[in-house]
């Protein structure tokens, strides 16, 4: 294991955060410690980032109108030809 670290020494340390914390606090403790090491993971990568701002981007972009000066030249246009 890494650190040293045996089976018998990571028994022992669950057995007292479960002492000290209770059952119903550790999970929560575990949940919260995994989401801030993803969060953190993902601001040093800067992947969340790039994908956050390109996604919503897309999603308050509407679809380009044409103005009515474009419009206004492509009929003349078609007239013309």
């Amino acid at each position: 294991m890494p650190f040293g670290i045996g089976v018998t020494e990571l028994v022992i340390l669950l057995v007292a955060l479960l002492i000290i914390f209770g059952p119903k606090r550790l999970p929560e403790m575990g949940r919260s410690l995994g989401k801030g090491m993803r969060e953190f993971k993902d601001s040093i990568s800067g992947k969340d980032d790039d994908e956050a701002v390109h996604h919503r981007l897309s999603q308050e972009l509407p679809p380009a109108e044409e103005h009515p000066v474009a419009q206004q030249q492509q009929a003349r246009e078609r007239e013309v030809s």
